[in-house]
């Protein structure tokens, strides 16, 4: 008898490991089907290899910047408004500084810009979205979607100028601007894939065993939201950066002498257009970080598609 049940017992352990095993595998199996889908579209390739290189560029910025210390307050009149060359490959702005240096740095301020603002935003609007979509017609679904539906009657840019001029000028405060703006975008979209969802057949089974309402709404609701959330993120990066510089364009967001990419193309439109490097290479390094994450977005959306389908 004791020997049959060790055995038992044994077996039953096998099973769980390969049950554990298994799993593994179909990960496995899932992530080469989810990269050979994404692999398959050249333009999310380059839009993944573009970030990839932006963020690795912000990251070691010290040691990739040719002049770190132009980042910092510094003249240098006897090469001011210098035109690119081997020494300089973007030129120098009217006071002597090397553009390509302070550009590497502004990406800094403007993948900092993207990455706080989602942070705050996404985890806000989540969660609004999910109470008002799974109160459907009830008091929070109205005080949520009405306070939701006043916030997007304004566009974005316009409220977040009105909030940021209010405010002390500076990336912080640029920061939670553009915050307060862009959280209702993210309530919205859950708020639709919710009420979408609360009448399903998995969400009635759960309500009749007797689950919680936060279970429902964490971990029966919630993972269902996953991929369109993770791909308006990637998309929404580009349209904040782009927000964040107009800001520090019109003298609401990073201020000198720090290198924010909207300062210095503000500050290079003075001298256009003999010394048209000053503001055209920063406006470039602009639209090569919006468009790498407008790829990404794109390859993302396609690749959730298909995987619904």
């Amino acid at each position: 008898m004791g020997v049959e049940m060790t055995s038992a017992v044994q077996a039953t352990q096998l099973t769980a490991e390969d049950i554990a095993r298994l799993r593994r595998e179909s990960r496995r199996e899932n992530w080469g089907r989810a990269w050979y889908k994404f692999s398959r579209n050249p333009l999310s390739l380059i839009g993944a290899g573009t970030i990839i290189f932006v963020v690795c560029l912000a990251i070691f910025a010290p040691w990739i910047a040719p002049y770190p210390e132009h980042v910092k307050p510094f003249t240098d009149f006897a090469n001011a408004s210098q035109p690119p060359s081997s020494q300089h490959w973007f030129g120098t702005d009217e006071i002597g500084r090397d553009i390509l240096s302070r550009v590497i740095y502004g990406y800094r301020f403007s993948l900092t810009m993207g990455v706080t603002v989602l942070a705050i935003v996404v985890p806000i609007g989540v969660v609004l979205g999910l109470v008002a979509g799974y109160f459907q017609h009830r008091w929070p679904d109205t005080l949520i979607m009405r306070t939701t539906d006043i916030f997007l009657a304004v566009p974005p840019l316009i409220l977040a100028l009105a909030i940021a001029s209010i405010l002390e000028p500076n990336l912080f405060n640029a920061m939670i601007a553009v915050s307060l703006t862009w959280w209702p975008w993210y309530t919205r979209l859950v708020y639709s894939i919710t009420t979408g969802l609360r009448n399903e057949f998995f969400v009635t089974a759960s309500q009749v065993t007797g689950a919680s309402t936060s279970h429902i709404i964490f971990r029966e609701i919630l993972p269902n939201c996953v991929s369109p959330i993770f791909t308006k993120m990637s998309l929404d990066m580009g349209w904040v950066i782009i927000i964040g510089a107009s800001l520090s364009f019109v003298g609401l967001g990073v201020q000198p002498p720090k290198p924010g990419l909207g300062t210095m193309v503000a500050s290079g439109t003075r001298y256009l257009p003999d010394d048209w490097w000053i503001s055209a290479f920063p406006a470039l390094a602009i639209v090569v970080v919006v468009l790498g994450f407008n790829l990404l977005g794109d390859g993302l959306r396609d690749l959730f598609a298909a995987e619904d389908g």
